[in-house]
């Protein structure tokens, strides 16, 4: 049985083999809308990436995770892997594992198998996908406890759930934290702190700085997958929020911002054009920009420090050979 606590929209329940607890805090249409409109009229303009995680978003983002040329995956992947009863062995007995943006919950399988937690909590944005993930896994996990949470992070939230005992473990994957502009970042570090609690720990994967080359081919892939999960941004505006944008006249761009160790992706409007989103209008210069994501990378120093202002202390760091990508083990202070 699906069970699920109440809140808008209604409840929704299915009949199951084993039972999941539900809660569904997901944006209301009035909160996407003004953040969409707030965005498109900003200069530059812009448009948060959290945006992306529709059901069609998170399926493309999963073929993403699987293109030779986005490294970030397999590298954590392997990580994860190579270290895990070291991951396990710090994480402690009976740990409350909280998964923020579990999307299709592959790569906590590994940390499930390794520390045999008390309880899951996947956090994330995608409603359905994250329903049916979580499904999935609990039918492949008879024994754990499964509390889902449909939560937008980026703004203010609490986790519904108290652990019995054990340490709370968050676990923040696939270098997400790079959508995050560093004050931001700091800020969301520091919510995770406090909600793990004292001596709580974080597992956190970090994309490192590394070359030009290798960082803007992983977001400019032969097969266009990438250019696909951008814009299929718009055609969930159009949707949800009865806009008009034609995506023939729009281009994806991505590329590295050597200043701000971060790589940029928008989508390049073809041509001047004219663009209603419930009702309002919003005008694009030919050739201009809306920015839909960044994704800062970090040496490990700069991330040991930021951690360490947001009240976390660094107890363990591994990263692949050829230090393209970290996992961090952080205990707050």
């Amino acid at each position: 049985m699906l069970t699920q606590t109440k809140t808008a929209p209604e409840a929704v329940t299915e009949t199951r083999s084993n039972s999941i607890a539900f809660y569904d805090f997901h944006p209301q249409f009035d909160s996407m809308l003004s953040e969409v409109w707030q965005g498109l009229s900003e200069t530059p303009k812009k448009i948060h990436p959290k945006f992306f995680y529709d059901a069609r978003g998170s399926q493309l983002f999963d073929q993403i995770c699987q293109l030779d040329e986005y490294y970030p995956t397999r590298t954590e992947v392997a990580i994860l892997e190579k270290y895990k009863q070291e991951i396990a062995e710090l994480a402690g007995e009976y740990a409350a594992l909280i998964e923020m943006g579990s999307g299709s919950s592959h790569k906590i399988r590994i940390l499930l198998d390794a520390m045999q937690p008390a309880a899951y909590l996947p956090l994330d944005i995608s409603r359905d996908h994250l329903i049916s993930s979580s499904q999935r896994l609990a039918e492949e996990y008879p024994w754990l406890d499964v509390h889902a949470a449909c939560i937008d992070y980026s703004t203010a939230w609490k986790l519904p759930y108290r652990a019995e005992k054990g340490q709370k473990v968050a676990f923040f994957p696939g270098s997400s934290i790079g959508n995050f502009d560093p004050e931001d970042a700091h800020n969301l570090l520091k919510e995770i702190a406090q909600l793990v609690g004292p001596k709580g720990n974080l597992i956190i994967g970090v994309d490192r700085v590394k070359d030009k080359n290798i960082l803007e081919a992983a977001y400019n892939d032969h097969s266009g997958i990438t250019a696909q999960f951008n814009l299929n941004l718009l055609q969930r505006i159009n949707e949800e929020l009865d806009a008009n944008f034609d995506l023939n006249n729009f281009s994806h761009k991505a590329f590295f911002n050597t200043e701000l160790n971060r790589i940029e992706m928008h989508l390049t409007s073809n041509i001047p054009q004219y663009i209603k989103v419930a009702g309002k209008t919003f005008f694009f210069e030919q050739d201009e920009t809306l920015h839909t994501e960044s994704s800062y990378k970090y040496s490990i120093e700069n991330f040991t420090q930021l951690a360490l202002n947001a009240g976390f202390k660094c107890k363990q760091i591994w990263s692949d050979e050829k230090d393209w990508f970290s996992v961090y083990f952080l205990q707050v202070n």
